[in-house]
């Protein structure tokens, strides 16, 4: 981590943190409201969940990543644009939907750019399971929305059919394929990366039933 990154850890995560525990999350008690609520899973450094929160100012948004640099980086963009609707879980994921969130406390969540072992070997390491999305769709209110990205085309179309298995969600595309890129989401440096190796970006938007 950079010095920076050091400071924000020991000033700002006491007021952008949110503790590991194993006890269930009161998101009203965290941000002291009720809103519109929006959880990125992996959120790398932040960039786009800190540019979606500063945009919603009426919104909440929950960040959930381990890599400590990216969260560091993150608090310090909170710093910056005086973002006051993010709180940031430094958690593994699954866990915490697990065991800290109750079922239906999202309107949206948010998966880009996950990993995607291209091995076959590595293709069970891959957090797109069909386990995973059953877990993301008891957490989405009816009528939220899964919204994921990937510029690695043989995992697009593991998460398009994946996600397609899932009785409680629906695919938002007409024709059953991919979305067009949502107005909401800022270019990454993933996928900026992948652009620059002429990889093509695919969206993909399934709803709560």
């Amino acid at each position: 981590m950079t010095r920076a990154q050091q400071r924000a850890w020991q000033d700002l995560w006491p007021r952008l943190g949110v503790e590991a525990a194993d006890s269930m999350l009161d998101l009203d008690a965290i941000f002291g409201r009720r809103a519109r609520r929006t959880v990125e899973i992996g959120f790398g450094n932040g960039e786009a969940l800190v540019t979606l929160a500063a945009s919603r100012p009426a919104e909440d948004f929950l960040g959930i990543e381990v890599h400590r640099p990216g969260v560091g980086h993150l608090m310090l963009r909170c710093e910056e644009l005086a973002v006051a609707n993010l709180r940031i879980l430094s958690q593994d994921a699954v866990d915490v939907l697990e065991q800290r969130l109750t079922p239906a406390c999202f309107d949206e969540v948010l998966l880009y750019f996950p990993d995607p072992w291209p091995k076959k070997r590595h293709h069970k390491r891959r957090i797109v399971q069909d386990e995973f999305v059953a877990l993301i769709a008891s957490r989405l209110r009816t009528g939220g929305v899964f919204r994921l990205a990937t510029d690695w085309q043989p995992y697009a179309d593991w998460m398009l059919e994946t996600l397609g298995r899932c009785p409680l969600l629906r695919n938002e595309s007409p024709d059953g394929g991919w979305s067009p890129r949502p107005a909401s989401r800022p270019p990454t440096r993933f996928e900026l990366r992948g652009q620059q190796l002429g990889h093509a970006v695919r969206d993909l938007a399934f709803r709560r039933t």
